[in-house]
């Protein structure tokens, strides 16, 4: 154990003495890296950081159930489900290719039309330049970096006011099919309503009356003293032995269809609602600002991170020549 131990005192006295006797060349070549990341750190274009903050709404909709969930109200903030949701929607193509389209990013971020890997650099600078996050409080934090600051904040601020369109046109492509189903539904209801209601005016004209009062027909009839009186009633009696049963069945299918049609307006009104209301799906807490100092490069951690593995570079470059040198002879 002991001779181990003086092994490795003496490993590391040499290892001392090897860099003390180096050190010129180990100076010089930590001083021409750290040079280098200098030069190349002046070099990288400086990118500018706007950020935009907004919360989730908790409901894309106005309900018309007396049941309708508490926490569903307009004014309520999001959770998780809704925060995460959200954040799709602001990675989906349908926001990305309007920002591209609107600003010009192809041509901003210098990739040649002609390039067959066009949409690739495109979709990867976008990547590089985009992110969306969801904070530790809920919300949404829109990062957008870009080498001219005024840019970069109306990218942002536009990126916010997209979340309301898009999320409107998807939740369009279900609402509008549904609700032209339910209008249809609704007008072949009050189409059937309005023809039973037609046959029953057509047996009312002829004299046929609601059952309830048809049994005093007979009763009037006996107590009637008027031959021209009892002749009408005979003949009307006649008619609603006749047509009675048919108005009676009219009668039940007509409040049958009254009701069926009030119960249906409510689902209704809310695929009208949902099909033709705009909402705003989100709380904005912050906007994005004009940055007034740039994000990145960050230059004095470029130089400090350089010169260390410069160093190191050139510690491990001398070992390995000197050793390479011993196995030579």
């Amino acid at each position: 154990m002991e001779n181990k131990n003086n092994d490795l005192v003496k490993s590391q006295e040499t290892l001392i003495r090897f860099l003390l006797g180096k050190k010129k060349q180990i100076l010089i070549i930590t001083f021409i890296i750290s040079l280098g990341s200098i030069v190349v750190s002046l070099l990288i274009t400086p990118l500018y950081l706007s950020t935009a903050i907004v919360f989730p709404a908790a409901t894309s909709s106005v309900s018309f159930s007396e049941q309708r969930n508490a926490k569903s109200a307009a004014m309520d903030f999001g959770e998780e489900e809704q925060t995460e949701q959200l954040v799709q929607i602001l990675q989906s193509s349908r926001i990305r290719d309007k920002i591209i389209s609107q600003f010009k990013l192809m041509s901003h971020y210098g990739i040649d039309n002609n390039d067959i890997n066009k949409y690739y650099k495109l979709k990867e600078d976008y990547n590089g330049h985009f992110s969306f996050e969801r904070t530790r409080y809920g919300s949404i934090k829109i990062d957008v970096l870009d080498e001219d600051p005024e840019l970069a904040a109306k990218m942002a601020n536009k990126i916010v006011d997209l979340i309301d369109t898009v999320k409107n046109d998807m939740i369009s492509e279900r609402t509008i099919p549904a609700f032209e189903v339910n209008r249809r539904k609704k007008v072949q209801m009050e189409r059937e309503r309005d023809s039973i209601l037609s046959c029953l005016d057509s047996l009312a004209s002829l004299g046929v009356i609601a059952l309830d009062v048809r049994s005093n027909l007979f009763q009037a009839y006996v107590d009637s003293k008027n031959p021209a009186d009892r002749e009408e009633l005979k003949r009307k009696i006649e008619i609603n032995m006749k047509y009675g049963a048919k108005y009676d069945g009219l009668e039940y299918m007509r409040n049958e269809k009254t009701v069926k049609l009030e119960d249906f307006r409510i689902s209704y009104e809310q695929a009208e609602s949902d099909a033709n209301t705009k909402f705003n799906h989100k709380f904005i807490v912050e906007r994005a600002v004009i940055a007034d100092r740039k994000e990145k490069p960050k230059r004095m951690i470029i130089v400090f991170i350089a010169t260390i593995a410069g160093f190191v570079l050139s510690v491990f470059s001398l070992l390995l020549f000197e050793k390479y040198k011993e196995l030579s002879k």
